[in-house]
């Protein structure tokens, strides 16, 4: 089979896991939006699935990413939005704010700074905040228990105005029960939004969550947005 049928064959057979676990959650599937996590996959892999219907795509890797995004046409490819979905180090966030659509993983109120005052003139970089529910030491993102650098970083956000806070993002740990995680993840978006000032409140509307082996708990529990990879587009071409 072709990529361009393995992707179409993997693309459907997703969607309807999608659409299944949104009428078992009493949900729209217009409510959640499918982001190709399209991280070692050549850039023919994402216009495959652009031309089935596609837009979101997410990238881990920086220089992988950007090899793809200054060879698509953005002509051509005007509804793509590109979500980075990897840690964010100091050195690179000129890269990320120019280039990304969203950024899923902020942690660190000097990144948000640095995104904020790199963004490209008329620009509102969507942004999201990577919240550690399960403690993973190997995982990024603010710890449940860290109140203080949760709010700092929605203190500094709200002093960015070339960034546009959505919501929140987790990663969970192998070993953690995706529901209960999950549950958790959707109570706390919904007391940290209650905190915002209108104006944010306004936008708080995202949460990114939810992968291949369990899109239906994420789903279940509020999903708006899942990552999902290898069920796409068949194994990674490297190990990440």
């Amino acid at each position: 089979m072709s990529s361009n049928n393995n992707i179409e064959h993997n693309l459907s057979a997703l969607t309807q896991r999608i659409l299944r676990a949104c009428e078992l959650a009493d949900r729209s599937p217009d409510s959640v939006t499918l982001i190709g996590a399209s991280k070692t996959k050549p850039l023919q892999d994402i216009q495959i699935a652009y031309a089935l219907g596609l837009r979101d795509f997410g990238e881990n890797y920086l220089a992988d990413a950007l090899s793809k995004i200054n060879n698509i046409n953005p002509t051509t490819y005007a509804q793509l939005n590109w979500h980075f979905i990897g840690r964010i180090q100091s050195n690179k966030t000129n890269l990320i704010a120019r280039h990304f659509d969203w950024i899923h993983t902020l942690d660190r109120s000097k990144i948000a700074v640095r995104l904020n005052n790199q963004c490209p003139p008329m620009k509102k970089l969507k942004v999201l905040i990577q919240m550690n529910i399960d403690s993973d030491p190997a995982k990024g993102g603010v710890q449940l228990h860290e109140q203080d650098e949760i709010d700092s970083l929605l203190e500094t956000l709200a002093r960015c105005p070339n960034l546009q806070l959505r919501g929140l993002m987790t990663i969970l740990s192998t070993d953690k029960d995706s529901a209960s995680s999950y549950e958790s993840m959707a109570q706390l978006h919904h007391d940290i939004g209650k905190r915002l000032s209108s104006t944010q409140r306004e936008h708080w509307d995202t949460l990114s969550m939810g992968m291949s082996g369990d899109l239906e708990a994420a789903i279940r529990a509020g999903a708006t947005h899942i990552r999902i990879g290898t069920v796409l587009f068949g194994a990674r071409n490297r190990d990440s």
